[in-house]
């Protein structure tokens, strides 16, 4: 009897650990069980935006309770759209997207109302952007209204002008083609005699200005919507030898840009800080999924940068 008395107590003594373990084990699984953001994003052969989910990516790593899902668009509103859909499917807490084609981003807080999860866009606008959770970027129209007030005092507000513009349905090319727009028509001796859509591509930059010379299109000025742009340009205009002749602007400051500002080929940028855009963008996301409020519009200003700034800004961004 005293045997088996023994046994049953060890073997109750056995049972508590084993359950006390188990218990551990699962609180332990609980507290380990990560949220999931994730990002969409637009193609992989855009400079600027690249830097935007660069910094999404590198401050992802320091969020211990946080997956990052990652999905490329390739160029493709519909895959977006789909990729979207599919990271709800994935049971992500909050998404944010940096939209193919601004105009065809319609559905995409559609999908995020009716699933329930917060969308934010990061350095583009979507459609329906009030229907969003926030937008983190910066204010397009005054990157264009700074570039533009610059180049019409070193013209001395009188010359023709040309405007190499970015994606026709981007939103960025939109507005920071009005921007220019609305400085300019206070300079009446100022005009506009071209404008084209680069695609916020360098080959094309060069391609449009190449064709503008050889149309014999006269022109004192080339504002671009980004620097990738301004840079196509400039090297037409290096390959005709009329780069002492033409004032070049662009948008974005990034290292590339820099080194032309440096050299006193592009003569201004507008610095749209990259890092912080998506460094705003993730701390934004994880507020959300942690439930915390957050601010319907969370802008990163603009800074002009000319020929003298160029090293501070190379310096910067870790280039120099």
């Amino acid at each position: 009897m005293k045997k088996t008395s023994h046994i049953l107590i060890l073997l109750m003594i056995a049972t508590c650990f084993l359950f006390t373990a188990c218990s551990s084990k699962q609180a332990i699984v609980y507290k380990s069980k990560k949220y999931r953001i994730g990002l969409s994003i637009p193609a992989s052969d855009d400079n600027f935006r690249n830097r935007v989910i660069s910094a999404i990516k590198k401050d992802a790593q320091s969020l211990t309770d946080t997956d990052l899902v990652i999905v490329n668009a390739k160029g493709d509103p519909a895959r977006q759209k789909a990729q979207i859909s599919n990271l709800v499917a994935q049971k992500c807490n909050a998404i944010i997207v940096l939209p193919v084609d601004t105009e065809q981003s319609g559905d995409y807080t559609q999908i995020a109302k009716d699933s329930g999860v917060p969308i934010i866009s990061a350095n583009t606008f979507l459609k329906n952007q009030n229907d969003a959770e926030a937008y983190v970027g910066s204010d397009s129209i005054t990157s264009g209204i700074m570039e533009a007030e610059y180049a019409a005092k070193q013209l001395n507000g009188k010359g023709n002008v040309v405007i190499l513009k970015g994606e026709a349905t981007h939103e960025a090319a939109i507005k920071r083609t009005e921007g220019i727009k609305q400085v300019l028509q206070n300079y009446p001796n100022i005009k506009i005699v071209a404008e084209e859509n680069g695609d916020w591509k360098r080959t094309l930059g060069m391609q449009i200005t190449e064709n503008w010379i050889k149309n014999g299109t006269k022109f004192d000025a080339v504002l671009a919507n980004n620097d990738e742009m301004a840079i196509g340009a400039i090297m037409a205009l290096k390959n005709h030898n009329l780069i002492n002749n033409v004032f070049v602007g662009g948008v974005d400051a990034t290292p590339d840009a820099l080194k032309f500002l440096k050299e006193g080929s592009l003569k201004v940028t507008v610095f749209q800080n990259a890092s912080g855009q998506g460094s705003e963008a993730l701390k934004a996301a994880y507020k959300l999924v942690k439930g915390e409020k957050i601010d319907k519009n969370i802008f990163v200003p603009y800074e002009l940068v000319v020929p003298s700034d160029a090293d501070k800004y190379l310096k910067m961004q870790g280039t120099k």
